[in-house]
């Protein structure tokens, strides 16, 4: 009778317990960030202006846990403009020490600053002239007192309730790296468009692929003469799945633009005349168009603006190019 009792007593108990952990754990870590935001100086600008005379790679390192985070601030920093990798400490004494050379600048994690991996990489760091940025709970450390500059990510406590595990300190070190990145993409004048060509596959990729990667081109898209009668254009519009279809006139140039929606609304104005009728007679003549450089994020933002489902996609001669459907946009791979 006991144990059953205990099995419907302490469930809720320790699903309880379980979300007051949570909760505290949250609490710590943003404390821990919001220590930082006011502990922001001169310091890091220091690191900023480092980090932008760079000529080579950047280079991070750090041991552990603090490793995993420099692993993420360097793909960060490759992602964003800057050459980087990581290099593992203990890798490093064993062979690819080489691939530290004159012109990089490192980028060193550890929060006590005392990691013997670590400090045993400061004669080559030194011996090449490489800058030294260190993140560190510890600034008065070995490595601190090392390196060229030093941004302080202490906390207060760490999240773990047995204060052994690495939490607020790693939360500390990634939040740091990530404005250190983010305010060196601003420097540097990281656009969008350098995102997209760094950024070539996956969701991220096609979100920012130029209309011309994803458009329909050649047989694939939709088009009539002006004086196509209205049947050659149900039928255009049929055969190509679009819902829609171009209108060019005899130098290819766009002249008009007919969807499904306009289709219905002439024939609930027209009735059974507008089968006797041509492309020209119910076109818009002055549609939406995009061109073919523009980013598929500004086309999917002009359609969804207008609420319209396709655009048709213009050189700067006129001459049509393509045209993007918004469910080219919305594929599941894009988001």
């Amino acid at each position: 009778m006991i144990a059953v009792a205990e099995l419907v007593v302490f469930p809720p108990l320790i699903a309880r317990m379980s979300l007051e952990t949570a909760r505290r754990v949250l609490e710590i870590e943003a404390r821990a960030l919001s220590d930082l935001v006011n502990r922001l100086d001169e310091r890091f600008n220091q690191a900023l202006d480092t980090l932008e005379r760079c000529r080579g790679r950047v280079v991070v390192t750090g041991m552990g846990k603090s490793g995993l985070i420099g692993q993420k601030i360097s793909a960060t920093l490759s992602s964003t403009g800057t050459p980087s990798f990581f290099l593992h400490p203990a890798e490093a004494l064993h062979g690819d020490l080489g691939r530290l050379v004159a012109g990089d600048v490192a980028v060193a994690l550890s929060y006590g600053g005392e990691s013997e991996e670590l400090l045993r990489l400061l004669d080559t760091i030194k011996r090449l002239a490489i800058p030294l940025i260190t993140l560190t709970g510890n600034p008065c450390s070995t490595l601190g007192q090392a390196s060229d500059v030093v941004l302080d990510v202490s906390i207060s406590r760490e999240a773990c309730p047995l204060g052994l595990a690495p939490t607020a300190s790693t939360t500390a070190m990634l939040a740091m790296g990530d404005a250190l990145a983010m305010a060196l993409l601003e420097r540097r004048g990281f656009t969008e468009d350098d995102y997209a060509v760094l950024h070539p596959g996956g969701g991220l990729g096609v979100r920012l692929r130029r209309v011309e990667n994803v458009m329909h081109t050649g047989d694939a898209i939709p088009r009539v003469g002006p004086e196509a009668p209205l049947h050659d254009v149900i039928y255009e519009m049929s055969r190509k799945g679009l819902g829609l279809t171009t209108v060019l006139d005899a130098d290819g140039r766009l002249a008009g633009f007919i969807s499904d929606g306009d289709l219905r609304r002439f024939f609930e104005h027209e009735g059974n005349r507008a089968l006797s009728l041509t492309a020209s007679d119910c076109m818009t003549r002055s549609p939406v168009t995009i061109g073919p450089r523009e980013l598929a994020t500004e086309a999917l933002n002009v359609m969804e603006s207008r609420r319209i489902t396709a655009l048709p996609v213009v050189g700067p001669d006129g001459v049509l190019a393509g045209v993007v459907h918004i469910h080219d946009l919305w594929r599941t791979e894009m988001f």
